[in-house]
């Protein structure tokens, strides 16, 4: 008997270690944050970000693999195509997949204070034919920032007639979804959901604005407003 239970411990174990060596990997990944999870501070402190990022986005992204039972063409879909379709598929997909891609981007617009570069020429020549100044769209985002009720984002955008916008959604809709009323390829975006605030400013969401732009990543703003201009 003894040897019994030992003989079918050990086929178990086997048993987990080959599902767990040849089950497929899950389609949509929690990738790593692109600096340390202080390197944003005093900005955004490390527990903010830690918390962001490890429970919040990661919930996302469990919540939208869940989703591929219901959904098989999610596999292997890229996010962005999955945006443009959104309307197809049920609330958890539009509240999931529109989290995961949102939080993707957002990390990538944000770099340590002193690193994010500038507006280049190009997006400097656009801002000023569309806002007028710089200062004028910092206005008018933290304006669509201020004024979205409850939970959601700020958004830059390039439309299709290559003009730039400043447009808000809410919860997790972005501007790349067929069901948001002003479509265009995002930029630059905020998230002004309370959690990704609340620990350092409380209910100053103006005060969380003011203090991002300096933490904002110009040089990838840069890049992606060269290829959506093309």
């Amino acid at each position: 008997m003894i040897f019994r239970s030992a003989f079918l411990a050990a086929l178990v174990s086997v048993m987990v270690t080959v599902w767990a060596t040849t089950a497929p990997a899950q389609p949509f990944t929690l990738e790593p944050l692109p600096y340390s999870s202080d390197a944003l501070e005093p900005v955004i402190d490390q527990q903010t970000m830690e918390i962001h990022h490890g429970r919040h986005h990661r919930a996302y992204v469990n919540n939208l693999n869940a989703q591929i039972d219901n959904f098989p063409e999610l596999k292997g879909m890229p996010l962005e195509v999955m945006m443009a379709r959104i309307s197809r598929f049920n609330e958890a997909v539009r509240n999931n997949g529109g989290g995961h891609f949102n939080h993707d981007l957002f990390w990538r617009l944000m770099a340590p204070l002193g690193t994010g570069g500038e507006p280049s020429p190009a997006l400097r020549k656009a801002i000023q034919r569309d806002f007028g100044s710089l200062d004028a769209v910092k206005e008018q985002f933290g304006r669509a920032a201020a004024t979205r009720f409850g939970s959601g984002w700020a958004w830059v955008i390039v439309t299709a007639e290559k003009k730039l916008a400043v447009t808000s959604t809410p919860n997790q809709d972005n501007p790349l979804m067929d069901i948001v009323e002003e479509r265009g390829t995002p930029i630059l975006a905020l998230d002004v959901w309370e959690h990704a605030y609340y620990l350092s400013y409380q209910n100053r969401r103006g005060a969380y604005l003011k203090h991002w732009w300096s933490v904002v990543n110009w040089n990838e703003v840069n890049r992606l407003f060269d290829a959506a201009v093309k």
